[in-house]
């Protein structure tokens, strides 16, 4: 198949989209399909057998870090010359856009998915007034594609709630043999301790930024003394949590990945994630295959994976006291925690990325053969 995918964001960025672009990129690489990726410029050319087409564009005025490309981009020669069997749009707000017009005027049949509770984050960045029209052009473009794919059976149930029409859930997968309790290593552990490699390991991955409620890390550390908090990520956050939780045993590492990620999930004890918008939770999966127990809001794509009780804790979304309450409990009581940590890695083993890519690609087969049925501009 030739598949010409759009995301508004790619490396060097790191984030959920650009963790699942990149395996989808792999697996398509290995499946012998042919691909083509456009993308904001500034990363790489190539990524595994796929073409990249970087494209210049500007900061997204409520998220700095990305840089939208213009809906008005040219790209319909490019777009021509690759002859696509399908186009994929990934989390369309801008270049996707572009994308969906191209494709519709070469007859392209079109898979958008939805990654991003762009309304959700909207509110949490203090834009409230923004989300009613954020999900009503998020409805508009989606219903736009052939087929609406997203993560989880909470965000499904929002968009249909919304609007779009013609959504399936596309879940994410987790490779187990990179993420294992099998990394535990004392260094690690004193590593992400400063030295205190005899007390309990709350872990936070993730961007450091509003959205992500990463302020509430600072009562959970208070309510916790004998615990230290290792912090994983980066972003606009950052120094104000550094201020933040600067009394405080934590250690910052900024991003990590790969073997070194795996390294610093498995010397941990506890996974902690206040943020209440994810449409899945990459990071808790990888979490949970490194045999750590998940603390999280019952809210969103988390339901599909932190089961209470059986891979980890939920609590009530926007109460802060609950979630201190859940992670001390843990700490606390050690042998549920090794309940739940078993628990986390066998329901994350029945996730491996090789079925959940397969899926999507059955998916492109269905709409390159409908492809005369495909809707007109």
């Amino acid at each position: 198949m030739r598949v010409a995918l759009f995301s508004e964001v790619f490396l060097p960025k790191i984030d959920g989209i650009v963790t699942t672009l990149t395996k989808l990129l792999d697996h398509l690489a290995a499946c012998g399909h042919e691909s083509i990726l456009f993308a904001p410029r500034g990363g790489p050319d190539r990524y595994a057998s796929t073409q990249v087409v970087g494209l210049r564009g500007y900061p997204f005025p409520l998220y700095p870090e990305v840089t939208l490309v213009p809906p008005t981009v040219d790209i319909g020669p490019a777009l021509a010359a690759f002859d696509a069997d399908v186009v994929h749009v990934l989390g369309p707000v801008s270049l996707g856009l572009a994308g969906i017009r191209h494709a519709r005027e070469l007859g392209r049949p079109i898979l958008a998915s939805y990654h991003t509770d762009l309304p959700g984050f909207a509110t949490r960045w203090g834009y409230g007034v923004l989300s009613a029209p954020l999900r009503a052009l998020l409805t508009w473009v989606h219903n736009q594609a052939d087929l609406t794919v997203c993560p989880s059976v909470a965000t499904r149930a929002d968009l249909e709630r919304a609007g779009v029409r013609d959504v399936a859930v596309w879940s994410r997968g987790v490779d187990s043999s990179r993420f294992s309790p099998a990394r535990r290593s004392r260094a690690w552990r004193a590593r992400l301790t400063g030295g205190r490699d005899d007390v309990p390991v709350l872990l936070f991955v993730g961007r450091l930024s509003l959205e992500k409620r990463v302020e509430w890390l600072r009562p959970l550390i208070d309510a916790i003394p004998n615990a230290c908090l290792a912090v994983v990520g980066d972003g606009p956050s950052r120094g104000m949590l550094e201020e933040l939780l600067a009394p405080t045993p934590t250690v910052f590492t900024g991003w990590l990945s790969g073997n070194e990620l795996a390294a610093a999930y498995a010397a941990a004890d506890i996974f902690v994630f206040p943020g209440a918008n994810e449409t899945f939770g990459n990071v808790a999966l990888e979490a949970m295959a490194s045999g750590l127990p998940v603390v999280a809001p019952r809210a969103g794509g988390l339901l599909d994976h932190v089961v209470d009780g059986e891979t980890g804790l939920l609590f009530e979304a926007e109460d802060c006291g609950a979630f201190v309450m859940a992670v001390r409990w843990l700490v606390h009581d050690r042998a549920f925690r090794r309940r739940l940590a078993v628990g986390a890695r066998s329901r994350a083993q029945s996730r491996p990325w090789g079925v959940v890519l397969d899926t999507l690609v059955s998916w492109y087969r269905e709409l390159a053969r409908r492809r005369p049925l495909a809707r007109a501009a």
